[in-house]
């Protein structure tokens, strides 16, 4: 287990419930059984708080932990696209991160390819909310 990803996914600042939120969605990854609950404050189409629960792995958790300090103040346009790259992301075979989404090298690399269920669970919770504004 990389160490990098326990201490990313230990940052838990936004492992929290928003009493007052907009937007909620959760999902489950029926290979392993992880769960995600993602609520969202929006407000004029840009993420003003992000609460992220639930019972996951490690790399699940991590990947919750940069979304969700990273998100606040984007507007929901820019986090559709970044979604939709996190999903193409192991399947192309260049594989190298556009420099806008450096952010997530910990977590979207060939290293973690066993584990991408894993990882994509908060991008496709998070997809469900941002796809529908």
């Amino acid at each position: 287990m990389n160490l990098e990803i326990i201490k990313i996914a230990s940052n838990t600042k936004n492992f929290k419930d928003i009493k007052k939120y907009t937007h909620y969605s959760k999902s489950k990854n029926p290979l392993c059984g992880d769960e995600i609950y993602i609520k969202l404050l929006i407000n004029n189409h840009k993420i003003i708080d992000f609460g992220y629960q639930g019972k996951s792995c490690i790399y699940c958790q991590a990947t919750a932990s940069i979304l969700s300090n990273k998100l606040i103040n984007w507007h929901t346009l820019k986090i559709n696209k970044l979604c939709d790259y996190a999903n193409t992301y192991f399947h192309e075979s260049k594989n190298n991160l556009k420099k806008e989404w450096k952010f997530l090298s910990k977590v979207l690399n060939q290293k973690n390819l066993s584990r991408q269920q894993c990882i994509l669970l908060p991008f496709n919770t998070l997809k469900k909310i941002v796809s529908k504004l």
